[in-house]
């Protein structure tokens, strides 16, 4: 069977609280593991996009605006729909792993380095796309 759902690729959640946002594929366990015993991939996605942005807009009303909150989630591969595009995970590869999702405390920080990295994608002005939501 091809793997479809490697580290970088970009999806969309079908099921569940974050239907039709788009996530990024950290991690694939095609054999599932003891919690989830199931084929599985650890996303992170957006929660909440950023904001349209204008040129009449001041500093701080900009660094508002350009605002993610992000999710990390362990989804069934039947609930993920792969896209063609992919995204270059430098800033995320220690960031989650399998034990983030055993302490709230680990879960917090793993968020917190992915909003960071959203965050420093979305001003730098790369993969533009993947910061603006599904339109249907």
């Amino acid at each position: 069977m091809v793997k479809v759902y490697k580290p970088g690729k970009v999806a969309i959640v079908l099921q569940g609280r974050q239907a039709g946002k788009k996530v990024v594929v950290i991690k694939q366990l095609d054999e599932g593991s003891k919690e989830h015993p199931f084929p599985h991939a650890i996303v992170a996605g957006i929660e909440r996009y950023p904001r349209k942005v204008t040129r009449r807009m001041g500093q701080k009303k900009l660094a508002h605006r350009s605002k993610v909150k992000p999710f990390i989630k362990a989804v069934n591969y039947s609930h993920l729909f792969p896209t063609r595009y992919a995204l270059e995970l430098e800033g995320l590869k220690g960031s989650v792993t399998v034990d983030t999702f055993k302490e709230p405390s680990q879960r917090e920080d793993a968020k917190k380095a992915v909003k960071k990295w959203f965050e420093e994608r979305y001003t730098a002005g790369k993969n533009k796309w993947f910061f603006q939501p599904l339109r249907f």
